[in-house]
């Protein structure tokens, strides 16, 4: 474990020296409101926020911590669910919001360049006005910022078919631990010159250095989508129809699973109206197809439908005009917040290849009977992500804080039995970081190891996030 220094009065003044007053915070309120993000039941407060405003400072700040041996956790919007950007080890938090701008758009080229601190949906609303296209879009794409999207690797509805954030990234402006500047990629489309240091910063967490530039590549958008919300009396044979989909030669642009108890809570939530669901309802996919001929799109979707009636669907309630569009939509995205908003509870990011859903959903429910505990289940089915969430209910606080930590490793174990991984865009962060050993080799959390010391050799940045 590194010994790092404690933040004094010179410390701040030095960071004041940098950045101007106005953007080094100490007081209570701000300390309390950086002091969290999404993740549930975590908090740990910095000693100090800062917010810089360029490349160059954020240089000023990494050497100047560097060399006095304090730690430094990056934060974008806070919108993060493994308590990524929490300051473990007090210190510094260095705030991008004030890297906000979007440098410019390359009609030409099909590309932007960016600063991290945008908003996502800002950022695809810009590229939207000039015909372009940027895909991928967390749930929190309103609030959460570009650069957590890199530093997490984000996905959303729209991987099913056009991927997730690493196959959008070209280039990264990177300012490293010390204080350097280095640019990891080239603008271009091909590129096999050396290492890869690119993909490797993506998904990184923020433990290998700070974004201050993003170079991304567009793709054309799509001119139409067609929408449609599919009930199943059997949460398995919804998860079942989604690789028949596939097999069947259709890749719809966004394919989401949610169990009754996802969607009864969201209803109730947002208070709409606009789904029935009835008793024998367990399971809905919500299923998106899109491109640039409606004839073809109605052929796709009614081929579609007719897969899904071999599965058990019932009836199934067309999206006819985009305020329908927008309020399914609004649903699936707000099914996180009617849980929180419902329970305590724990939320799990599981992925495995999209065939084994139903072992994965029929597993977790076992497991959840063996150790008392409730779980509402939706997510990105048609990439095999299922965020699985623990409701605490009646469970006592020593077997929520303690005994569910088996239950936890049970499901992820199983996991791993399938083919899949822990974590499909969530992060690894503080919540997940016990697991790792499940999924990966001693020989292999070493290398991970062995490359967060060459980037970092005094342990500053982000330490303690995705292994110790």
């Amino acid at each position: 474990m590194s010994t790092f220094a404690k933040v004094t009065p010179a410390h701040i003044e030095a960071l004041k020296g940098i950045v101007g007053e106005t953007y080094v915070l100490t007081d209570e309120e701000n300390i309390e409101k950086y002091a969290h993000d999404e993740t549930e039941d975590l908090r740990f407060p910095p000693e100090v926020v800062v917010k810089p405003a360029t490349t160059e400072e954020v240089s000023r700040i990494m050497g100047f911590c560097n060399e006095s041996l304090l730690p430094v956790t990056p934060r974008g919007g806070g919108t993060g669910l493994s308590g990524g950007a929490l300051a473990q080890h007090g210190g510094v938090l260095l705030s991008t919001e004030r890297l906000n701008s979007i440098i410019e758009i390359d009609e030409r080229n099909l590309q932007v360049t960016t600063e991290p601190g945008v908003i996502t949906q800002v950022l695809q609303e810009a590229v939207k006005e000039k015909g372009l296209f940027y895909p991928p879009d967390p749930s929190s794409r309103g609030t959460c910022f570009i650069g957590g999207n890199i530093a997490e690797n984000s996905g959303g509805p729209k991987a099913v078919k056009y991927g997730v954030v690493k196959d959008y990234v070209l280039n990264l402006e990177l300012v490293l631990p010390n204080g350097d500047v280095i640019w990891t990629g080239a603008n271009v489309l091909k590129n096999a010159t050396g290492y890869n240091l690119t993909q490797l910063v993506v998904g990184s967490e923020g433990t290998l250095g700070i974004v201050t530039k993003i170079v991304l590549r567009l793709i054309p958008l799509p001119k139409h989508d067609l929408l449609m919300l599919v009930p199943f009396n059997s949460a398995e044979y919804a998860c079942a129809a989604v690789s028949a989909i596939f097999r069947a030669g259709y890749t719809p642009s966004a394919l989401e699973f949610m169990e009754r108890d996802a969607l009864l809570w969201v209803t109730q939530f947002v208070d709409s109206s606009m789904v029935k669901i009835d008793d024998d309802v367990q399971a809905h996919l919500l299923i998106e197809v899109d491109g640039n001929h409606p004839d073809m799109l109605f052929q796709e979707m009614e081929a579609i439908a007719a897969v899904v009636m071999e599965f058990g669907a019932g009836e199934i309630l067309f999206a006819d005009s985009h305020q329908q569009k927008e309020e399914l939509w609004k649903l699936r995205r707000r099914v996180a917040e009617a849980v929180k908003s419902n329970s305590i509870y724990k939320e799990e990011d599981t992925v495995v290849p999209r065939a084994e859903l139903p072992l994965l959903l029929n597993g977790v429910k076992a497991i959840g009977q063996r150790f008392g505990f409730r779980s509402v289940c939706y997510g990105h089915a048609g990439d095999g992500n299922l965020h699985v969430n623990i409701i605490k209910g009646d469970l006592t606080e020593e077997a929520w804080n303690g005994t569910l930590k088996d239950g936890i490793r049970e499901i992820f174990e199983l996991v791993k039995r399938l083919g899949g991984t822990i974590s499909g865009e969530h992060g690894i962060g503080l919540v997940q970081k016990d697991y790792m050993e499940i999924i990966f080799s001693r020989q292999q959390l070493r290398l991970m190891k062995q490359i967060k010391q060459v980037f970092d050799p005094n342990n500053i940045l982000n330490t303690g996030k995705i292994f110790d």
